[in-house]
């Protein structure tokens, strides 16, 4: 089972990591928007995420965490 987190308070909205999920199930929120006034990245679907960490990798701000448990 994998774990995925987000500190979305830290999330600039560039989307690299949308780009760099090899399942697409990342996504940008389309209705939050964070303190920075970015939509910050999100997780469409937890349960089909194979933690492979490429979204976590290619962020430039730390803002993903991977956990497997």
């Amino acid at each position: 089972m994998v774990k995925i987190s987000f500190r979305t308070d830290r999330c600039k909205g560039c989307g690299l990591c949308v780009t760099a999920c090899p399942k697409k199930l990342l996504a940008m929120d389309s209705e939050k928007i964070n303190a920075q006034g970015h939509h910050p990245a999100t997780i469409t679907d937890a349960s089909a995420c194979v933690g492979c960490a490429s979204c976590a990798l290619i962020c430039p701000d730390c803002v993903i965490t991977i956990i497997k448990e």
